[in-house]
């Protein structure tokens, strides 16, 4: 798997491994505020090795993502990855009643909407990235050339689960997600 692939296919990894049937997936973020094309791409790499069919779902609004939500959930076997923009940041508490009013397995690009009562993420972790941008300020403060600096990207993901809405979805979260959760919520 390229690096590329490997945070969407981590994605889809999980959402295959807490329901196992699951036929597709619905990308789920705003094309205008997000890297749409990049994820897309990347998601239909990994996509076919797991037996999943993806469902592009650009969304601009609580009104898109309802309609998104209502039209997919009509399929069987389904779930969403929701990706980060300010769409689905700014609708975090709809998506997230919408997926448990639908009983819809769901990935979130940040624990927070796992906090808030998502089922599962994974993604950066951001306290590590933002000491990591602190160090290259203190580098920059102390008289180092920006152009000079290599370009790094996060170092460090973390993975949240909430058990309350696996069992509310009727999921059984499964040992090895268990174990690589860094949060799990009950």
């Amino acid at each position: 798997m390229r690096d590329e692939d490997t945070i969407t296919g981590k994605w889809l990894a999980m959402l295959k491994e807490i329901a196992p049937r699951l036929e597709r997936v619905a990308l789920v973020t705003n094309p205008k505020t997000s890297p749409y094309d990049y994820f897309l791409r990347a998601i239909r790499v990994v996509a076919p090795s797991l037996a999943i069919e993806i469902v592009p779902s650009p969304v601009e609004s609580g009104v898109d993502i309802e309609k998104t939500i209502a039209s997919l959930t009509r399929m069987m076997n389904c779930g969403f990855m929701i990706t980060s923009d300010t769409t689905t940041l700014t609708h975090l508490d709809l998506i997230i009643a919408l997926a448990a009013r639908h009983r819809v397995p769901a990935v979130y690009f940040e624990r927070g909407f796992v906090s808030a009562g998502g089922l599962m993420s994974y993604g950066i972790d951001f306290p590590a990235h933002f000491r990591q941008a602190a160090a290259y300020v203190d580098r920059i403060l102390r008289g180092a050339k920006p152009a000079d600096l290599p370009v790094q990207t996060p170092t460090k993901f973390e993975t949240a689960v909430n058990l309350k809405t696996a069992k509310a979805l009727g999921l059984t979260v499964p040992p090895g997600l268990l174990l690589a959760a860094d949060e799990v919520i009950e």
